[in-house]
C-alpha cells in the first residue's frame, strides 16, 4: 500500500520541490561558480547512487565539469582519500545518515572542497557536514523501496543544472515537468501487462543509455528489491559488447528508449532483440519504437535532459506489479529496512 501511494505522490512532490527549491538551487549555483571547481564528485549509495549517475551526465553536460562517482571505501576503510580541494562534492542520501557518505563530505570539506548535501532530512548528519543543503521536500517516505525520494533527487540535480546555466528555457521545462510526471502515472496498466510475462522469470536485463543509464540501474534495483529477480542493468552500447549473447527466445528485456539522441541505436537494438525472439518491454514516446515491442509503454514527451524523472515511473509500476503477480508484498521486501547505514 505505501509504495503505490508514494508513487502517486510524485507529481505533488515535484511541484513542491521545484517551487521551494529553486531559490536555494540558484544560491548554491552562485556559490559554486565563485568557488570555481575543477570537477564535481557525487557520493551516494543505493537508489541515491543511481540518481548520482544521472548527475554525472547532467553536470557534465550543463556545467562543463568532469563529473565522477566517489569511492567511499577509499575514505572509510583504505584511509586514502583522493584530493578534493578543488572539487564540488555532492552527497546524495534520502536519510542523510549513511556514515560513508557523511565521511566523504566531511573529508572533502576538511580539504577545502565545496560540499553540498541533497537529502530529505535537513537535520541529518549529512546536512550538518556540508556547506549547503538542498532538501528534497518529499515528506516522509514509509515504503522501503525509494520512489518519490528518487525522483526528487533527480529533480534536485536538474534544479542545480538549470540554475547553473541561468537558462530561462530550462526553468520553463522544469515548471512543466510535474504535469508530465502526472501523465506518466497512467502507465500503470501497461506496466502490469508487461510484468505478467515476467512472473516465471528468474533473470532479465534492463537497458538504457545516456541520461537513462541511471534509469536502467534504478529499474533493475527495484526489480531486485521487490521481486527477487536477477535483473542486470546495461548501457545499450555495453550490452552489445558481449551480454547480448544471453538473448534466446523468451529472454526478458526491459528497454528505456526515450529521447532523440539514441533513437537510431535503440531502433537497431530493438530489431536485434526481435530477431532473437526476446520478450521486449519498451518505454518510449515514439510510436514507431513502441510498435517493435511485445508490450509498449508510451511515455509523455519531455526534454531529454528531464526524461529520467518521467521514464522511471513505468519501471516503478512494473516492479510493484511483478511483485503482486508473484504473490509478494512490495511493502515488505525480505531482508531490507528503510535506512541502511554502511561504511
Amino acid at each position: 500500500m505505501w509504495v503505490e501511494q508514494e508513487i502517486r505522490q510524485q507529481p505533488e512532490v515535484a511541484v513542491r520541490l521545484i517551487r521551494e527549491g529553486w531559490e536555494e538551487a540558484r544560491r548554491i549555483a552562485e556559490a559554486v561558480r565563485r568557488f570555481q571547481p575543477a570537477l564535481a564528485v557525487l557520493a551516494a549509495r543505493g537508489s541515491s547512487d543511481n540518481a548520482a549517475r544521472y548527475g554525472q551526465y547532467l553536470l557534465g553536460a550543463f556545467t562543463g565539469l568532469p563529473a565522477a562517482l566517489a569511492t567511499p571505501s577509499l575514505f572509510t576503510f583504505y584511509r586514502r582519500p583522493p584530493r578534493l580541494d578543488r572539487a564540488w562534492v555532492i552527497g546524495i542520501s534520502q536519510s542523510g545518515r549513511s556514515p560513508d557518505i557523511v565521511e566523504v563530505i566531511q573529508e572533502a570539506r576538511r580539504q577545502g572542497g565545496w560540499t553540498l548535501a541533497i537529502t530529505n532530512d535537513p537535520a541529518s548528519p549529512l546536512a550538518a557536514a556540508a556547506h549547503a543543503v538542498l532538501p528534497l521536500c518529499a515528506g516522509e517516505e514509509r515504503a522501503v523501496a525509494a520512489t518519490k525520494t528518487y525522483t526528487a533527487q533527480l529533480i534536485a540535480l536538474a534544479l542545480l543544472a538549470a540554475a547553473w546555466t541561468e537558462d530561462a528555457a530550462m526553468r520553463e521545462d522544469l515548471l512543466r515537468l510535474p504535469e508530465a510526471i502526472a501523465r506518466a502515472l497512467d502507465t500503470e496498466e501497461a506496466a502490469r501487462e508487461a510484468a505478467a510475462f515476467w512472473r516465471t522469470a528468474v533473470h532479465g536485463v534492463v537497458i538504457g543509455r545516456g541520461f537513462h543509464y541511471a534509469t536502467a540501474f534504478e529499474v533493475a534495483l527495484k526489480l531486485k528489491e521487490l521481486t527477487y529477480i536477477v535483473a542486470e542493468p546495461y548501457s545499450s552500447a555495453d550490452f552489445l559488447h558481449g551480454p547480448i549473447a544471453l538473448v534466446e527466445p523468451g529472454f526478458p528485456v526491459f528497454l528505456i528508449a526515450s529521447g532523440p539522441t539514441f533513437h537510431s541505436e535503440m531502433e537497431s537494438l530493438a530489431g536485434m532483440l526481435r530477431e532473437r525472439k526476446a520478450h521486449l518491454t519498451l518505454c518510449s514516446e515514439d510510436p514507431a519504437l513502441l510498435a517493435r515491442a511485445d508490450v509498449g509503454i508510451p511515455l509523455p514527451p519531455v526534454p531529454e535532459w528531464l526524461s529520467p524523472a518521467v521514464a522511471v515511473i513505468p519501471g516503478q509500476w512494473f516492479a510493484v506489479s511483478l511483485a503482486r503477480w508473484k504473490g509478494l508484498d512490495p511493502d515488505q521486501p525480505r531482508g531490507l529496512r528503510k535506512i541502511t547505514e554502511t561504511r
